[in-house]
């Protein structure tokens, strides 16, 4: 029974089932908003699952001078590991996994997911993907630097003396003193979180190594069929991650005792980070040029998280 009830997290729910359907409906929900906002009828809230499935449908066309197997593996490899972050991030009542070190183990699983594109890219051979991994490689040194600030000092705020990277003990912290968004040191560390989101997704204005309109797609550039479904896919899941990331972190330890109710609660906060961060800045905001990407992230975004773990480690 153990091993079903395992199997059960990894494939359906929190893992990959769960994980792909509500992805796929954030992504549908900011399309849509973002049409309304800029006074267009816009997609149906499926029409990613559309695309998905439609993609799946088609052939993908490997270069000849690519690395086959590379090209291929690459979104498998990310579609896995994101599928199992989920099994470490809690859903208010419900853990699937959990261990001492949970929040380390999701910033590997989040960034082995930014090398399967880079690695995908690069095997395709082309030059415009050349391009685009480049710039993914700043892009993901821009954010990681804060991303990794805001761990520690979550980890400070709860562990007090120690570093707690467990999920269940932050959860287990914030029922008993309240929620880390109502701490008035975290606050900072929250602003740098929300702004952390859009670009680990790579939703515009943070895509600029996906470039529509300038390098088409970057390191997606000759990607078709089932592997570009499945990496459109793995930007889906990072809404439902990312936003679920900050949900367990900032306003995790409620629960109603009923898990199909948790779950409810966990995916409408998730969709309302996703309008607040992901939505709204894309409707309001042109791209980002690299170079103002890097510069935005180590100095603001830093500076943010930096001014929350100081206040913390000086026991406030």
């Amino acid at each position: 029974m153990e091993i079903l009830k395992s199997i059960f997290y990894i494939l359906v729910f929190p893992g990959a089932l769960f994980t792909m359907v509500a992805g796929l409906w954030l992504a549908g929900v900011d399309r849509k908003v973002i049409a309304k906002m800029q006074k267009r009828i816009g997609p149906p809230i499926l029409q990613p699952t559309y695309d998905f499935f439609k993609l799946m449908g088609k052939e993908t066309i490997v270069p000849r001078v690519a690395n086959r197997l590379v090209f291929l593996g690459a979104p498998v490899i990310g579609f896995i590991s994101l599928a199992i972050i989920m099994l470490f991030i809690p859903i208010f009542g419900f853990t699937a996994f959990s261990g001492s070190a949970d929040l380390i183990v999701i910033l590997y699983l989040i960034t082995i997911s930014g090398v399967a594109l880079i690695v995908g890219g690069s095997s395709s051979g082309s030059p415009y993907a050349g391009i685009g991994i480049s710039r993914e490689m700043v892009t993901m040194m821009s954010y990681e630097l804060p991303f990794v600030i805001i761990l520690l000092t979550v980890a400070k705020k709860v562990g007090g003396a120690d570093l707690v990277f467990s999920m269940d003990a932050i959860g287990a912290w914030q029922r008993a003193n309240g929620s880390l968004l109502f701490q008035w040191s975290m606050i900072p560390a929250a602003l740098a979180m929300l702004l952390v989101i859009p670009a680990e997704v790579g939703v515009q204005p943070f895509d600029v190594a996906e470039a529509e309109t300038e390098i088409c797609e970057g390191p997606l550039i000759e990607y078709s069929g089932a592997a570009l479904g499945v990496f459109k896919l793995n930007t889906a899941m990072k809404m439902i991650i990312m936003t679920g990331l900050f949900t367990s972190l900032f306003l995790g330890g409620f629960t109603t005792g009923i898990v199909a109710l948790d779950v409810l609660i966990f995916v409408a906060i998730c969709t309302v980070l996703t309008l607040l961060c992901m939505t709204t800045i894309h409707a309001v905001t042109a791209r980002l040029k690299i170079e103002h990407l890097f510069r935005f992230y180590w100095t603001f975004v830093a500076g943010l998280a930096m001014a929350s773990l100081i206040l913390v480690w000086c026991g406030l």
